[in-house]
């Protein structure tokens, strides 16, 4: 008797679990893939589903609070990431040594050519009515306070543009360039009138561009990190985050508080009253003064 309801019940679990989650045979039917509407390839932005989802939580970025992240050090900004702290790229040179970059990345992806590669980049281009060459487009459409930021193959990559490019995307108010690959003009992008407008690239060339542009404006993969469309940019020298916009005020309110730490600690070390240790890191007892006069 008990046999047989033990093997009732476990028909019956078998047949809820079946019910519940039924799996997909091995030849799955799937639907077809959607065409995309007249005029659609030609919008200006590349389609990336990824950002269609990820455009809700990615608010605009203000020139106030791009003015404000000048002055927050590298080192800052990464205790103040979290998640994000290893989203950053290093090994650039920079055209204007000691100068910072700050703004909104506007990316671009480049392939090396092959004939019907060329042949498809030359028929959007003319559909869409923009320059086949990305840097060119770039000095027509980028904005006030935009990084162009390009995938070009890295060390084993190719040039983007010499300093007449530069000069156009500079005019067009874009606050400097991150080239993951190399650039032509070396001596020109070091020009005094580059001063506010660096390039960090990965090695200098003289050969002209040949790489096609293919995406613009869509995720790219820049020095091992993955950079986003719109992500907020902060490089020097040393090397280059980019975080979702969604997290600048949470690095700019860090910022405000290490720098009033900082005041506090260098205040107690000429105070000559505690021990270093106790000052730096702050005591628990430190600590809970430090905040009380920060409330």
């Amino acid at each position: 008797m008990m046999r047989a309801v033990s093997l009732f019940l476990c028909c019956l679990i078998f047949a809820i679990a079946k019910l519940g989650f039924s799996q997909e045979p091995f030849n799955q039917v799937f639907e077809p893939d959607k065409k995309a509407p007249e005029g659609f390839r030609t919008n200006r932005t590349s389609y990336s589903a990824i950002m269609d989802v990820l455009e809700p939580s990615r608010p605009e970025v203000s020139v106030e609070q791009l003015e404000q992240l000048k002055e927050v050090p590298l080192e800052v900004i990464f205790s103040a990431l979290g998640e994000y702290q290893l989203n950053y790229a290093r090994g650039f040179q920079n055209t204007q040594p000691g100068s910072r970059l700050v703004g909104r990345a506007l990316t671009m992806r480049f392939l090396p050519p092959r004939p019907d590669l060329t042949e498809a980049a030359l028929a959007l281009a003319e559909e869409g009515n923009w320059d086949r060459r990305y840097y060119a487009r770039a000095a027509e459409e980028a904005g006030p306070g935009d990084v162009v930021v390009a995938e070009l193959g890295g060390s084993d990559g190719h040039n983007l543009f010499g300093d007449m490019g530069a000069t156009g995307i500079q005019q067009r108010g874009a606050a400097g360039v991150i080239i993951d690959g190399g650039t032509r003009d070396y001596a020109g992008l070091r020009d005094e009138r580059f001063a506010d407008f660096p390039v960090l690239h990965k090695f200098t060339d003289p050969h002209t561009t040949s790489w096609l542009g293919v995406e613009y404006n869509t995720p790219v993969r820049i020095s091992g990190v993955t950079v986003l469309p719109g992500d907020v940019v902060v490089g020097d020298d040393g090397g280059i985050f980019f975080f979702p916009p969604s997290h600048v005020e949470q690095v700019l309110e860090y910022a405000d508080m290490v720098a009033d730490r900082e005041e506090f600690q260098l205040q107690l070390l000429e105070d000559k009253e505690y021990r270093f240790r106790d000052i730096y890191p702050l005591s628990k007892e430190l600590q809970d003064e430090f905040e009380q006069l920060r409330d």
